[in-house]
């Protein structure tokens, strides 16, 4: 709790797990046996109250994870320079997710899930600890790790509840 912003709690504390890599490996693998069973025609409705479709989501997933993997890779370096916030609702109106495949979508999130493990497997104990600043706020690499893997899981519950109503 005391690694990151108060605004990431209830993402932390979606991850009980002590071993964040092999959770990261489950939940990545769980992610995407999920969206192979999901029909394309699913993927690009809104279901109200939502504000974005099941391949918006998957995009800002993604996006997310970069943006994180990115800080936790300056951080782990011992770069103390401040790094800025994103909007995360522009770069979904920007990307136009709902003209790409589900299938790609997830092959993307994958990938970077990928690299972020390659870097988070890498990483001395030191490095692990170091920390940062981004959209103001201090944080440690651990608690980037962790903020990965509660995101998703947050909206990886939302697209799965949406998707058990639509039936």
């Amino acid at each position: 709790a005391t690694e990151h912003a108060a605004h990431y709690t209830s993402y932390v504390d979606l991850v009980p797990e002590e071993d964040i890599l092999r959770a990261l490996r489950q939940e990545m693998t769980h992610t995407r046996d999920f969206l192979r069973d999901v029909p394309e025609s699913d993927a690009g409705l809104l279901h109200a109250p939502s504000t974005w479709t099941i391949k918006q989501v998957i995009g800002h997933l993604t996006d997310a994870e970069i943006v994180f993997g990115y800080r936790a890779l300056r951080f782990a370096r011992g770069d103390a320079t401040s790094l800025p916030s994103f909007d995360e609702n522009a770069y979904v109106t920007v990307a136009e997710f709902d003209r790409i495949s589900l299938n790609d979508l997830a092959d993307g999130y994958a990938a970077i899930r990928l690299a972020h493990l390659s870097l988070f497997s890498q990483l001395t104990s030191a490095a692990w600890l170091r920390r940062g600043s981004a959209s103001g706020h201090s944080c440690s690499v651990r608690a980037i790790a962790f903020m990965i893997l509660g995101h998703e899981r947050h909206h990886m519950r939302i697209v799965r509840q949406r998707l058990h109503r639509a039936k």
